[in-house]
């Protein structure tokens, strides 16, 4: 048997004692935890890709904040359910200046992760109407948001847009909400895991479509402003952060505090619901909440049910981070540019050992280089290429477990690879590439 980097003998003995029948449909935890036990057996590190976690410091500005919000005696008071004040007016200053769309203050609403705004989001949107009781996801997704679904016990329905880019989005999409059957359709943009992003295009048809059929868009920006392709840094100068809120007023933004600002320990983020959606009357929603007012209702009845509100003291933190941010005297973007430096190093690597990238444009243009991307090896399935990959020390996600139709790819994410694991990147892509024109397999 021909050597790889990690025995193949103990990852396999690992495979087997996980009681995972397949490692390629585990999901992202589970991953890890297998990834773990396997690097205590072999003594050896993996280049792990599988979770997306901030590879950077947290934003020290935040610390200092909530340092001083404790020693002012913070931790001994509940923290309101609608945010301190403070949070909520720079949220809203943080979305005019670097969205370019006014949502009032009182529609910002701190959550514990924008995880947690999703689904405090689907409480609400998802009962809004009984003859609504689907959730439409514009696929490939962050798995956890199905999973969310699957403990709420609400209906999805996916649709992947690798073939349904531009204009061809638009029959689409209409197919499925004609049906009459969709509350509230999700995406991420930038997407988590492939990393394309909607043009104006695709959001204005989106956005006009939501108005039609009265469908809450929850847009996911847990990765704001961070399509490095277009300096997005400036506050209050165009170009804007591309937003669904441009053509509907049926939206809720979510954005997190974890990837532009590594703040991602503190559990904590944004709800954003637009003016006129916060204060619709929902009659029906009286089945559920004392408020039938959709903000209200999202606030004190699903957001109190979900946590009782967030840490006192990350809110003062994130409120001084977005104030320094709103005032042009901390650029996040400087600081998260790293990723997508990286991004194109080991995309390159990929490609110059037989991969391939799977999703790998929007509309016409290239993808950017980011957090994630996602790529494929010829005649290996995503899951298959999962299992082939680990004696190699290297680890990722399959596309299947995100809602794509495209089987063959896996989610890679750059953010915990060091610069100076980069070589040995290489390396074990090259052998793992040579073994394969081989016909050899280590399994």
């Amino acid at each position: 048997m021909k050597e790889t980097p990690i025995d193949a003998s103990i990852v396999n003995e690992k495979i087997t004692r996980s009681g995972l029948t397949n490692v390629g449909r585990a999901s992202i935890r589970e991953i890890r935890t297998l990834i773990n036990e396997i690097e205590q057996a072999s003594g050896k590190k993996f280049i792990r890709m599988e979770m997306g976690i901030p590879g950077l410091p947290a934003a020290q500005i935040g610390i200092d904040a909530e340092k001083a919000a404790l020693d002012g005696g913070c931790a001994s008071f509940y923290p309101s359910i609608e945010g301190i004040p403070e949070l909520k007016v720079e949220i809203s200053r943080l979305i005019k200046l670097f969205v370019d769309i006014d949502v009032s203050p009182r529609g910002c609403i701190p959550c514990t992760g924008s995880t947690s705004g999703s689904f405090i989001s689907f409480l609400v949107a998802g009962r809004m109407n009984p003859e609504k009781d689907t959730v439409l996801f514009l696929d490939p997704g962050f798995p956890v948001h199905k999973q969310q679904l699957n403990v709420l016990g609400i209906k999805q329905t996916s649709l992947d847009v690798y073939e349904y880019r531009g204009e061809a989005l638009r029959e689409a999409l209409e197919n499925i909400l004609r049906e009459g059957n969709i509350s509230s359709i999700l995406y991420s943009n930038p997407n988590n895991p492939t990393w394309i992003c909607f043009t104006d295009t695709e959001l204005r048809i989106i956005g006009e479509l939501a108005t039609k059929y009265d469908v809450v868009v929850m847009e996911d920006l847990a990765y704001f402003t961070m399509d490095f392709r277009k300096d997005y840094s400036i506050p209050g100068r165009p170009p804007f952060q591309p937003s669904v809120g441009k053509y509907t007023d049926h939206y809720i933004l979510l954005i997190s505090s974890s990837k532009a600002f590594s703040y991602a320990g503190q559990r904590i983020g944004v709800i954003a619901v637009s003016n006129a959606l916060f204060e619709r009357d929902v009659p029906t929603l009286n089945r559920y909440y004392t408020q039938t007012k959709f903000g209200l209702a999202a606030i004190y009845g699903a957001a109190y049910a979900v946590s009782a509100g967030v840490t006192h003291s990350a809110q003062y933190g994130l409120a001084a981070l977005l104030k320094a941010t709103n005032d042009a005297t901390y650029r996040f973007i400087d600081d998260v540019k790293i990723y997508g430096e990286r991004a194109k190093v080991m995309k390159k690597d990929f490609l110059d050992n037989g991969f391939y990238i799977v999703y790998d444009k929007d509309e016409d243009e290239p993808i950017a280089d980011g957090f994630y991307f996602t790529v494929a090896y010829p005649g290996l399935t995503g899951e298959e290429l999962i299992t082939e990959l680990m004696p190699y020390g290297i680890s990722a996600i399959s596309l299947s477990n995100t809602g794509s139709k495209r089987l063959e790819g896996i989610r890679a994410c750059v953010s915990l690879v060091s610069d100076e694991q980069l070589p040995e990147l290489r390396e074990r892509l090259a052998l793992f590439h040579k073994n394969q024109g081989a016909g050899w397999s280590p399994h």
